[in-house]
């Protein structure tokens, strides 16, 4: 896929914040498209179905947690990458933003050339969708990774993409530990800079939604699943 294939919606409720980013993404040939609110967001999202969207936190109308909340319920959108754009740092916000379904966070101000070489992190992940096996089948789990479907024990889980993509790294081998660093590079990659209770709140999620048993932490070291 092509620079020039792929939509952005980016929504901001700061006029410069969208001319100077909007500015540097068209520059580098991808499609931006921009909403100044959550409410126009939703309908923008719907009508061009972008591949990621950049969203602000803290918006008027409607805020972006509720913003995320809302697109994620729309099931033609399920698979786009969502991270938020904001200048709140503090873990609670960040959290908030996972458990919305947020898949990366990346916190302003941030110079261009970094938020573009992010922005590029954030979308190869789409070229690595499409090398996958389709389907994994571990025990009472199937993973569907073309529909970002996932049922365990007969019942669909609703996952948000980055609990998707952190689950299917950690069955892709069941029983082998991936440390820390390699769980960040695979499902963050190398350029995307993220807090370090990151994939401890991934992992919480994931506890919650398919069985704490299933997931071993070894100490100091990373993560593995157990069949």
């Amino acid at each position: 896929m092509n620079e020039k294939d792929i939509k952005i919606l980016l929504v901001d409720d700061e006029p410069d914040i969208l001319e100077i980013v909007s500015y540097n993404l068209s520059n580098e040939g991808y499609q931006v498209i921009t909403a100044e609110n959550g409410l126009k967001a939703i309908k923008k999202a719907k009508k061009e179905k972008p591949h990621l969207i950049i969203l602000d936190l803290m918006m008027p109308e409607m805020d972006g947690i509720e913003t995320c909340e809302n697109i994620r319920q729309i099931p033609e959108l399920k698979n786009t990458i969502i991270t938020f754009l904001t200048a709140r740092g503090e873990d609670y916000s960040q959290v908030a933003g996972f458990d919305a379904g947020a898949d990366d966070y990346i916190t302003k101000p941030i110079k261009p050339k970094l938020l573009v070489s992010k922005v590029k992190a954030l979308l190869r992940r789409l070229k690595d969708d499409e090398q996958e096996e389709p389907v994994l089948e571990i025990g009472h789990l199937i993973i569907n990774r073309e529909e970002y479907k996932v049922t365990y024990k007969n019942k669909d889980i609703v996952l948000p993409r980055k609990e998707f993509e952190l689950l299917s790294l950690l069955t892709s081998k069941p029983g082998k530990v991936f440390k820390r660093e390699e769980i960040l590079d695979k499902v963050w990659g190398n350029e995307v800079v993220v807090g370090g209770r990151t994939i401890d709140v991934h992992i919480r999620k994931l506890r919650e939604k398919i069985g704490d048993d299933s997931f071993k932490t070894v100490k100091g070291v990373g993560y593995k699943f157990i069949e």
